[in-house]
């Protein structure tokens, strides 16, 4: 263990839950300095400590990002980019020495492989939803053209696509246009590609399910929870529009009673774990279950992993961690887990992203756009702004990217908590009215609190 303050931690991400592990890292009474691969320009106003970033570096950097960790000497680092993970830097960083969290290459592979994580979930029985994989559009169209009624389905990428390689069919009569869109617009992502029976239409009577989102912290012998939370992954009010990599969160979410919190754990974290630890993949960090509950079955499937924080998620979970995060990296790399007591604070926190119009799809008009109203908010008790596309020079800030930042309120209630945040986001605009952001995040646990 490091003395007070000598501590030296790079995180690798650029964008929102970089930026809230920035954040946390900051407050650890080990921590004396934080780098960052790539980083972003607002950073270093969430950090107690000097935050040096490097904008020029990709997260697949292998090379130059082990100069770094030689160069500066570096503690620990934190893999939290899922480009990196499957690029083999873990890999790299575990043979030098370095202490690290995240997993290497081929147990990330539940979250860079769709289909090799399906297939794991049918390998021990968990529930998820029945599915095939194809390399064809022919293939999946006979698949769905064979199913006896329009049930729904979703067709998904099998590699990484930023969390936006999602479609609904709602109707046979859509599968090859769907199946041809996804495969046009996510090429190299979607060259194989799976169709999964939609969760709750596929069975009688149908039922509208509800996701969630769980993590866990393992360092390969056992896990400890972190948190759970609900975002939104579509780009509108009410999961309308596309799916985007993430338009709001809430936690912890009221949804998750203990029923659901022992199940969750015990019937899928635990014995997905206990199979890769079989398999032999030595994973070590954190792990993001996508969860779907139907609430008259009493039952939850699988909806998908990562490996990794994710956005907005990490930006409500983070900010609650009072146990110090260097101290849990260091148990987690060293496989000390099981000595570390994970301690959460009380407080609700919505997180609300705000992005330039025209994400997901083309924002590239919006960029080098001026943003307003940043200063102001900075300067708001009881409200965190973590940066992602923001470019800073001088005292003004510019559009940069798709999601520009996430707005993080904390509270005792949802409702208290998103009077907060939304008094926030609404200080904050873009150049020409080009800011977007929704107005529902939280009001699912605002409501089931005024119940």
């Amino acid at each position: 263990m490091k003395s007070k303050e000598t501590g030296k931690v790079l995180v690798v991400e650029g964008g929102g839950r970089g930026s809230a592990l920035v954040h946390a890292y900051s407050r650890s009474s080990y921590v004396k300095r934080i780098l960052a691969v790539p980083g972003n320009d607002l950073m270093q106003s969430v950090s107690e400590k000097p935050v040096k970033t490097f904008p020029n570096l990709e997260t697949t950097s292998i090379n130059e990002i082990l100069d770094i960790c030689e160069k500066e000497n570096v503690d620990l680092v934190d893999v939290a980019q899922d480009n990196a993970v499957k690029a083999g830097l873990v890999d790299v960083l575990r043979e030098k020495g370095i202490p690290v969290v995240g997993p290497p290459r081929d147990a990330g592979k539940i979250e860079w492989s769709k289909a090799f994580a399906r297939n794991l979930g049918k390998k021990i029985g968990l529930p998820q939803p029945k599915y095939g994989i194809f390399t064809t559009i022919a293939e999946g169209v006979d698949y769905i053209l064979k199913q006896p009624e329009d049930k729904g389905w979703f067709v998904k990428a099998d590699g990484l696509a930023e969390g936006k390689a999602v479609l609904p069919i709602e109707k046979r009569s859509q599968a090859k246009s769907k199946i041809r869109e996804l495969r046009g617009r996510f090429k190299d992502a979607a060259r194989t590609y799976l169709i999964e029976d939609w969760i709750g239409k596929d069975q009688e009577p149908f039922e509208e399910g509800e996701e969630f989102s769980y993590f866990v912290i393992t360092d390969g012998k056992v896990f400890k929870k972190l948190g759970a939370a609900q975002d939104q992954k579509r780009l509108y009010n009410g999961d309308k529009g596309p799916n985007t990599g993430g338009m709001g969160s809430s936690s912890p979410p009221l949804l998750i009673n203990e029923e659901i919190d022992n199940v969750t754990t015990r019937k899928i974290i635990e014995p997905f774990l206990n199979h890769l630890r079989e398999l032999g993949l030595d994973y070590r960090g954190v792990v993001y279950l996508g969860a779907m509950h139907l609430q008259k079955r009493g039952e939850v499937y699988v909806v998908e992993w990562n490996a990794r924080w994710r956005d907005p998620e990490a930006e409500v979970i983070l900010p609650g961690l009072k146990t110090d995060i260097f101290d849990l990296g260091q148990a987690v790399a060293n496989q000390n887990l099981e000595d570390i007591d994970i301690q959460i604070d009380n407080n609700y926190r919505i997180a609300v992203a705000g992005v330039a119009k025209g994400y997901p799809y083309d924002h590239q008009r919006i960029k080098g756009k001026e943003i307003f109203g940043i200063e102001d908010v900075l300067k708001m008790e009881g409200v965190i702004l973590y940066g992602a596309g923001v470019k800073k020079e001088g005292n003004r800030y510019y559009v940069n990217g798709g999601r520009l930042f996430y707005i993080v309120g904390v509270g005792k209630n949802p409702i208290d908590t998103r009077k907060k945040v939304y008094s926030a986001i609404e200080r904050l605009s873009v150049e020409d009215d080009n800011l977007h952001y929704r107005t529902d995040t939280g009001l699912k646990d605002a409501k089931r609190f005024t119940k």
